[in-house]
């Protein structure tokens, strides 16, 4: 790397993106971020981790689902780098990650407080919670090492 070469950390997106509109199913979800917990659903029947909110166990077809509070932790399962975003509204260069959680689950969302290059797959990564406007709470991943911001 030579002298003249700048570390772009990632960082939370601003202001003035798409926001989440929550529904009947995602509340509990939503409700959790506002107050620092990564929610999942799991199935009292057989046992399955849910995410995205669903009425139904995708595992066993169960209408037995409960909402917990998961861990925050889990690994980089994949990973893509977006330099060109589709709407201006977002900053670039941003990292999508999907999230391998603890509990079992995956989640999709945005990777930040380290460099682009710095991401890798099977990377530890622990939930960070970001208010992007008043009340609108969005759940980010950070390298394990650097933390948790609840």
């Amino acid at each position: 790397m030579s002298e003249n070469t700048i570390t772009t950390l990632l960082a939370p997106q601003r202001a003035g993106i798409p926001l989440p509109e929550p529904t009947v199913l995602s509340k509990p979800f939503w409700d959790g971020c506002v107050a620092g917990e990564l929610r999942y659903q799991r199935c009292t029947a057989c046992g399955h981790a849910e995410f995205d909110p669903n009425k139904l166990c995708r595992g066993c077809g169960a209408d037995s689902l409960e909402w917990q509070v998961g861990s925050g932790r889990g690994t980089v399962y994949s990973y893509t780098e977006v330099t060109r975003p589709q709407t201006p509204a977002f900053t670039s260069p941003y990292v999508v990650v999907i999230v391998e959680l603890d509990e079992g689950y995956h989640m999709v969302s945005n990777i930040v407080g380290c460099a682009p290059t710095d991401v890798r797959i099977d990377m530890p990564v622990a939930v960070e919670f970001h208010e992007i406007e008043e009340g609108v709470v969005l759940p980010y991943f950070a390298p394990a090492h650097s933390g948790m911001n609840r």
